[in-house]
């Protein structure tokens, strides 16, 4: 997608899936006449790494759900997109599983008591590390940028922090409405 204008909003990422609705990204790339897609490539408990930690407001050490996923456009890597959950939020539920989520995360979120109510998301730019060059295939020395989303609830309380790691020739333009 390098040099492709995209613009993107965030809201329906947010947004819980109606039955037999498919997941915001396919439906995003379908309206552009393109073809989206993922691919799991791990589901479980990790220690939180410390950008995650400190958004979720979570001590040194702490341990986490991560779901990692490889996000597709016409077969290619584009993004990856790691979400990180709370275990008092995730731990025994579909998400901490290596399966597709009906619904994805943010449905299963809403039927567990959860609804994001605000969102912050911080952008940096800086040289891919080794593991995101292979996924994304880049050379050695490319730019990524790096979105880290944190989702919270009307109360405060955060339940989902996604790093999204994508190559830096990709334009992103975010719009949010109708949260």
């Amino acid at each position: 997608m390098a040099g492709d204008a995209w613009i993107s909003e965030t809201a329906p990422y947010l947004a819980p899936r109606e039955p037999g609705q498919g997941d915001a990204w396919t439906g995003e790339a379908a309206r552009r006449g393109r073809r989206g897609g993922q691919r799991l490539l791990q589901a479980g408990e990790v220690t939180a790494p410390d950008a995650v930690r400190a958004a979720l407001g979570l001590p040194a050490g702490a341990q986490v759900i991560v779901r990692r996923r490889l996000i597709l456009l016409d077969d290619l890597p584009v993004e990856l997109a790691d979400s990180y959950y709370p275990l008092s939020v995730a731990a025994g539920t579909p998400l901490a599983e290596p399966r597709k989520v009906p619904g994805g995360a943010v449905t299963l979120l809403k039927e567990l008591g959860y609804v994001g109510a605000d969102v912050v998301e911080d952008v940096s730019a800086g040289l891919a590390a080794e593991e995101e060059r292979v996924h994304l295939g880049l050379a050695e020395g490319s730019a990524v940028l790096r979105l880290l989303r944190l989702t919270r609830t009307a109360d405060g309380a955060p339940v989902e922090a996604s790093l999204m790691v994508m190559p830096a020739g990709r334009h992103l333009t975010y719009r949010l409405a109708g949260m």
